[in-house]
């Protein structure tokens, strides 16, 4: 039976989809509105007075006053709106800052959420999530249950009483309008628990007998949430518990490695899975079409202006940053944002490449900090994701977790890449495993080919098989369980490895 009000819901998701349709067909246009009208909200603002908005009438012009920033250039103006100055980065207060560990050190970001973000991008998007799936699945009940969603957790302002602080997904469900609250479940006492392991066991004991028809949240907390479950009632599978789900909502990060544990876990064969790609500062892209795994529309009417620097670029001090218009196919480039959330020029550290430029269809690549080029292998983390699922396929066995380090040269010694892979479905042979990974990886990425020619300058994978719920295990002697916190997947140096080998040592 179709919940009351979704009679509403579908009128205006009907609608709504006439205005993304609109967006699709007039990429341009869309964000030449969006940067006029940021241009106009801001200018003035403090900030926008300092960087003279008032005077800039084209993207040109834009570009060449304002550089670009990362947070740590970003933070000064940050931490005077994080302690209460207004008109500063947005017209009026921020009132929520979304707390994040990051994937680049252990420093906590505060990324500033107004009520313009919120409503014109973050709730936005909630909303077009459902109309882009029903426009994939016209006869879709998912409106006729809830949707289970795993929240993080909110934290006092360390400066300031009267701004609340938190993973963004806790932001968002703390203000979320009535009617949203009506349709998802757990209680919000529970969603918003800081406590994790407690959190599990209560969404556990209160959702069972739920109509949920949709869930979302990060996979790696999904599949601990559905494997807690599993083992309290005795089922087989997620589908005799909810035999409503259709469609998980995910994102954070990449799919493919736990699309297989997926299907395991949950056997309706009209499971659909829909990628989404959401951070602390904004929400950007949605995956349109379900036939097209890991390819994202990048949505542009929702208060956010992008620029693209090419990945040999995203390092240098004034890099060149295209347009929509100036982009290519199949190139990384580093994104730059401009918000409604007051960030401006802001390089958020991601990397992306376009799968289509009509309508913009982008896949998120890697982070500009997170690949490994030790020895000029430029492995990013979608080279490393794809080869390790084709090598999961071939020997039949399922991934949870995992992260990859460069162990170093050494005098008279090569180098090599190391793994630590957590797996559900252990391969029968790990041998046979590392090679066809190896394999795989030289295969999707010519430079790593290069290098491990004749074994001349890298050496075959080592790989460690994890002890189950090692990475869980160390996120939580970090006090990083839930929310946005995950295992980084590649890094250049050893700063993560070494602990968990080490922590492995004493299991």
């Amino acid at each position: 039976m179709i919940n009351p009000i979704s009679s509403i819901i579908t009128w205006w998701l009907k609608r709504r989809m006439s205005q993304i349709d609109h967006m699709r067909n007039n990429p341009i246009e869309a964000q030449n509105i969006q940067w006029k009208n940021l241009i106009e909200r801001a200018k003035e603002t403090e900030w926008g007075i300092a960087n003279h908005l008032h005077k800039i009438s084209t993207i040109k012009e834009f570009q060449e006053t304002v550089p670009t920033a990362t947070y740590e250039e970003f933070f000064p103006w940050i931490d005077k709106a994080m302690r209460g100055k207004e008109n500063l980065l947005w017209p009026g207060p921020t009132t929520a800052f979304s707390k994040s560990s990051g994937t680049t050190n252990d420093r906590h970001k505060y990324i500033p959420i107004t009520n313009d973000s919120l409503e014109d991008c973050h709730y936005k998007c909630g909303k077009d999530l459902i109309a882009l799936y029903l426009s994939n699945r016209e006869n879709s009940e998912v409106l006729s249950g809830k949707n289970l969603a795993m929240g993080g957790s909110l934290q006092p302002n360390p400066v300031n009483s009267n701004a609340i602080c938190g993973d963004i997904s806790a932001v968002i469900m703390h203000n979320l309008p009535a009617w949203a609250q009506w349709m998802r479940t757990p209680s919000l006492g529970i969603a918003l628990m800081d406590k994790w392991e407690e959190k599990i066991e209560r969404m556990v004991e209160t959702t069972l007998e739920e109509n949920v028809t949709s869930i979302s949240g990060v996979p790696t907390w999904m599949i601990i949430l559905m494997n807690r479950i599993l083992d309290k009632t005795g089922a087989k599978s997620i589908s005799e518990i909810w035999p409503n789900l259709e469609v998980f909502l995910h994102g954070a990060v990449s799919f493919t490695p736990y699309r297989e544990v997926f299907k395991k876990l949950i056997t309706n064969p009209n499971m659909s899975y829909l990628e989404t790609y959401n951070a602390s500062e904004g929400f950007f892209a949605i995956q349109d079409d379900l036939a097209l795994e890991g390819q994202m529309l990048l949505m542009l009417d929702y208060g956010i202006f992008y620029e693209f620097i090419p990945l040999e670029e995203a390092n240098d001090a004034f890099p060149n940053a295209l347009t929509l218009d100036q982009v290519e196919l199949g190139k990384n480039y580093a994104m730059v944002i401009s918000t409604n959330g007051g960030l401006w020029r802001y390089r958020i550290g991601d990397t992306i490449k376009f799968t289509s430029l009509f309508p913009f269809r982008i896949q998120v690549s890697g982070r500009t900090k997170h690949f490994i080029n030790a020895f000029g292998e430029e492995v990013m983390i979608d080279n490393a994701e794809l080869a390790l699922a084709r090598a999961c396929e071939f020997c039949s066995c399922d991934v949870i977790d995992f992260t990859v380090a460069p162990e170093y040269m050494e005098a008279g010694k090569q180098g090599r890449h190391e793994w630590i892979i957590e797996f559900t479905k252990k391969p029968d042979s790990l041998e046979i495993f590392t090679n066809t990974l190896d394999a795989e990886l030289r295969k999707i990425n010519g430079d790593y080919d290069a290098k491990r020619y004749k074994d001349m300058a890298l050496l075959p994978l080592k790989i460690h098989s994890a002890p189950n719920h090692l990475f869980y295990n160390w996120l939580k002697n970090r006090g990083k369980l839930g929310g946005q916190n995950k295992v980084p997947r590649l890094s250049n140096s050893r700063e993560y490895i070494d602990p968990l080998l080490e922590m492995m040592k004493q299991l």
